[in-house]
């Protein structure tokens, strides 16, 4: 059974399609153990209470540095012994050390087709905004491998989302979330579980199913 630590920032949608996704058996052989948000507030929190899952705030106001709040983070995802960590909308970088002590075990769901609008300052809506202003017609989501980079690790799964006229950020990044992200995260979910994914030259390989 995979242990997953899901971190997330805001509102936990992308939490809530893997908790629909374990509940309706579409991921299986695998369990989210915790919960862990750099925000107290987070309704995430409460979704993971709410399947009597621990949650925990671990937040960089709350230690002298961030050398210390990163320790503090690893610290209790090595306590819960997680097998993968699930970035959901989590908006502080992952430190080297957590690269280092889960590699290939970490993995980020992204909004758009990476490599297009990715990279330092691509979160949120402030992707769908760069999407629009570009004029593109197709976006999508990714999930991908972490790595050192920002939104540089192996791509597991993409999806692709068509830009209609008359889309506002706010429209856009609904669409992505609903035909992208809450299907192609728990997919990537699944298939770690079930050990289908491995990482071979800094690609990845998917079993056939």
């Amino acid at each position: 059974m995979l242990k997953i630590g899901v971190l997330v920032s805001g509102g936990g949608t992308n939490l809530q399609a893997i908790l629909d996704a374990i509940d309706a058996g579409e991921i299986t052989n695998a369990k989210v153990d915790i919960v862990i948000s750099n925000n107290a507030s987070a309704y995430a929190l409460e979704r993971a209470r709410k399947h009597d899952i621990e949650a925990v705030c671990i937040a960089p106001k709350d230690y002298p540095d961030r050398e210390a709040f990163h320790k503090a983070l690893l610290a209790k995802l090595q306590e819960k012994e997680v097998d993968l960590i699930v970035l959901a909308g989590y908006l502080v970088a992952i430190p080297p050390m957590m690269v280092e002590a889960y590699p290939n075990k970490i993995i980020n769901i992204h909004p758009s087709l990476i490599p297009s609008f990715c990279g330092k300052g691509f979160y949120g809506l402030k992707v769908h905004d760069a999407v629009l202003a570009r004029g593109v017609k197709v976006t999508g989501a990714t999930v991908h491998f972490v790595d050192a980079g920002t939104d540089t690790g192996p791509i597991i799964l993409q999806k692709a989302v068509e830009v209609r006229q008359g889309d506002t950020p706010e429209v856009l990044q609904r669409r992505v979330m609903e035909e992208a992200e809450w299907k192609i995260l728990p997919k990537a979910i699944d298939l770690i579980a079930n050990n289908k994914v491995s990482v071979q030259n800094g690609k990845v390989c998917i079993e056939n199913e």
